[in-house]
């Protein structure tokens, strides 16, 4: 489908009439008073005495409305909301934006004072060409000083720190190349790794060819980010020495987990010679002058930093609405919301963080609706909650919102939309543009319907658009009505639809549709799939299913069987929901049986059942279509639809897919 979503401020529902009809209006203005009275005509000034002022009525026994005017709220500290900030079911506290107005939250601060680079010495390392269009600043006169520490990559925590924003866009640490990478021609460390036959260097000690790196030595911090050993595992390191003679980079330690290997690529970045595009900027921080080749004809638009580690935290509260604002700037996730309970952040946008657009950890039913989510350091949002020992559901949900060019600094297992726990919900999203994951699934019964997904998994190849990994107890999960499309990997072979990767066990995958993804569906070793009623089509190998447990992945028993029983899977609720899991460890458990493939429409895909030998006897497959006519498809644009009158559809069961459901709904009210 393709929606280009807009977001409108200030279109109230009935059901906020009412409920504004027994709440105080609280008005705040960034050219306010905080000791005015706070209302329509004397707004307030800060957000701080809006909180406060909102407790007081609250405490009363009143509603309330915060209704914030039109502008940017530079905030010295992040806006924080409690219990007592709650309001009830019969009445939410309500923070919104004034009807039609664009109303910032902003963790950043906006700087001024651009000149002309003067010292000779920088002069002398910018590249030449672009060094007439590189600017300076002075960061610390314009009061900022603490400049965080770039850190992160896979499974490590951390943060890009200070990051620069112009016009509302992020810019990019000045890096080479500007696009793609560098491979490792030679690895030189002592140690050898070697994972099953895959074999590589435990020291990050490495020759390149490119002749670019020498230059390098002269900087000052250089830094590298690198897929090192595997394509699915990235790290960031600095850079210790480069000899310029032999092209031999040392990397500074700890080295990574899984160490380095011939083949593999990295770039360098937070070089000040590397500055030779629009949008890249290098930060000395020994000075505080950080240096920007600006966009456009070089006149600085609005120029933010990144300063607060988030811009709003709720915690313990409970039934409040945040409508149509902007929250950005962040150096960590932008909105935390921690047990909290029937909070709703609907039409706003978040965007510019240096981790996570929005996490929920805990409570109860928090929804994410027509938000849009995007330049994010990590992922757009993070779902955790419910209770896996009584499989008490979430509620959480992330629904119609629009997810896109996230996963800027750490760049592989930051999905759009993270589902964590039991029982939350991800449905009618659009999810573009990033480099790994669009959904990943931990846990029990949640539901990902309805979204669109495409052009993800875009520099990684063993990876899956939606993913799921090593846990048998992970069941009840319905994956139904999304439309996955252009999906390819970074070579075009091994980007995966739908992943569940490492016997994970037990999805429902129904009704959904896949065009032009390399591999479409990627079941690795599980148990108790359902792949029912699916259409795919130009899709170059369809369905993978592979026995892994039974051969190579046979080592994770022990791993698959402690986290199984962590949750009490033989007694109730758990063996009435899951009938199949009570005897599991004494029914060949590494075996993938119990996975039913039936009623699938496949068109133009060369490979649809790409089965290891060994898995095949323990599948259930009928009444599938393979080899389609393309006549089948129905005209349009959106997602591929199919005539379910067709005789050879109308013979296997074939049901029709809502496909005009799918993806984010224009018009949507409460």
């Amino acid at each position: 489908m393709n929606h280009t979503p807009t977001w409108q401020a200030g279109v109230f529902c009935l059901a906020m009439h009412a409920a504004s009809a027994f709440a105080g209006q609280i008005w705040v203005s960034p050219s306010g008073d905080d000791d005015a009275p706070g209302n329509e005509s004397r707004p307030l000034a800060t957000l701080q005495r809006a909180r406060d002022l909102a407790r007081q009525q609250i405490l009363s026994g009143q509603g309330v409305e915060v209704v914030l005017r039109q502008g940017t709220y530079e905030l010295d500290r992040p806006l924080e909301l409690a219990a007592a900030d709650s309001g009830s079911a019969q009445v939410p506290a309500v923070w919104r934006a004034a009807t039609g107005e664009e109303v910032r939250l902003s963790a950043g601060r906006c700087i001024n004072g651009w000149q002309k680079v003067s010292d000779e010495r920088v002069l002398a390392r910018l590249d030449p060409v672009a060094g007439s269009m590189v600017r300076e600043i002075d960061l610390k006169a314009s009061g900022v000083a603490e400049y965080g520490e770039m850190s992160g990559g896979f499974g490590k925590n951390g943060n890009p720190g200070l990051e620069l924003f112009v016009d509302d866009a992020p810019m990019h640490i000045s890096r080479y190349p500007n696009e793609g990478f560098i491979p490792i021609t030679e690895t030189l460390g002592p140690s050898v790794v070697d994972v099953r036959g895959t074999r590589g260097a435990k020291e990050g000690v490495f020759r390149v060819k490119d002749s670019r790196v020498a230059a390098w030595a002269q900087e000052k911090d250089p830094m590298a980010m690198g897929y090192w050993f595997w394509d699915w595992a990235d790290g960031r390191q600095k850079i210790a020495a480069i000899d310029a003679d032999t092209l031999t980079v040392t990397l500074s330690g700890p080295w990574h987990e899984y160490g380095y290997r011939k083949g593999q690529y990295f770039y360098g970045f937070n070089l000040l010679c590397e500055i030779d595009r629009p949008g890249e900027w290098y930060l000395d921080r020994e000075t505080g002058k950080l240096y920007a080749y600006l966009p456009g004809d070089g006149t600085p638009g609005r120029t933010m930093v990144s300063r607060l580690p988030r811009a709003l935290k709720l915690k313990g509260s409970s039934h409040i609405i945040l409508r149509d604002l902007i929250f950005e700037g962040a150096r960590d996730s932008a909105v935390s919301l921690v047990d909290c309970e029937n909070i709703e952040l609907e039409g706003c946008i978040v965007r510019n963080s240096g981790k996570c657009g929005i996490s929920v950890d805990g409570g109860h039913n928090c929804t994410i609706r027509r938000c849009e989510i995007s330049g994010t350091g990590d992922g757009g949002v993070r779902l955790s909650g419910g209770d896996r020992a009584t499989l008490a559901p979430s509620g959480h949900a992330v629904e119609n919102c629009h997810i896109h060019a996230y996963s800027r600094w750490d760049r592989t297992y930051q999905p759009g939309i993270s589902l964590n726990g039991v029982g939350c919900r991800a449905s009618n999203n659009l999810i573009h543009d990033a480099p790994h994951q669009a959904i990943s699934l931990s846990g029990n019964d949640h539901v990902i319907e309805y979204n669109e997904i495409h052009h993800v998994c875009e520099e990684t190849e063993d990876a899956g658009a939606i993913y799921g990994w090593n846990d048998w107890a992970a069941r009840g999960n319905l994956i139904r009505f999304n439309y996955l499309h252009d999906v390819s990997g970074l070579h075009d072979k091994g980007a995966n639809g739908i992943y569940l990767d490492d016997n994970f066990s037990s999805a429902r995958i129904e009704g959904n549709v896949f065009r032009r993804v390399v591999r479409a569906v990627h079941l690795g070793g599980g148990r108790d799939h359902e792949v029912t009623n699916n259409v795919f089509v130009d899709c170059a190998k369809a369905l993978h299913v592979d026995a892994r447990g039974l051969g190579w992945r046979a080592f994770g028993f022990d791993e698959l069987k402690n986290k199984l029983q962590l949750w009490p899977y033989q007694k109730e609720p758990w063996s009435t929901r899951y009938p199949q899991i009570p005897s599991i460890l004494s029914d060949e458990p590494m075996a993938p049986k119990g996975i039913q493939i039936s009623r699938n429409v496949l068109i133009g895909c060369p490979s649809w059942d790409d089965i290891e030998s060994k898995a095949r006897p323990f599948l259930t497959m009928k009444n599938n279509l393979p080899d389609a006519p393309r006549t089948l498809l129905a005209p349009g644009d959106g997602p591929p639809r199919i005539n379910a009158d067709a005789a050879e559809v109308s013979g296997i069961g074939f049901e029709t897919i809502p496909t005009e459901r799918i993806g984010v709904l224009r018009n949507t009210g409460r």
